[in-house]
């Protein structure tokens, strides 16, 4: 599994963040979305719903299972 950011066409909205607290969070100084550990296949729920909650598609998981 991995996660792909789109740092370009983030936007900060934070909603990811709320979906995967304990894997993502906003940059400060650039408001952008940025991994805060390394995501494990146990985020794999947390990550798809955090995908599906950003308005402008910044994040896309690609998944083997797939």
């Amino acid at each position: 599994m991995e996660l792909r950011i789109d740092r370009d066409g983030c936007n900060g909205y934070g909603n990811c963040v709320f979906a995967a607290p304990d894997v993502l969070d906003l940059n400060p100084e650039t408001n952008i979305v940025e991994l805060v550990r390394a995501a494990t296949d146990d985020d794999r729920a947390a990550l798809i719903e955090a995908a599906a909650d950003c308005p402008v598609r910044a994040l896309t998981v690609v998944d083997d299972r797939d």
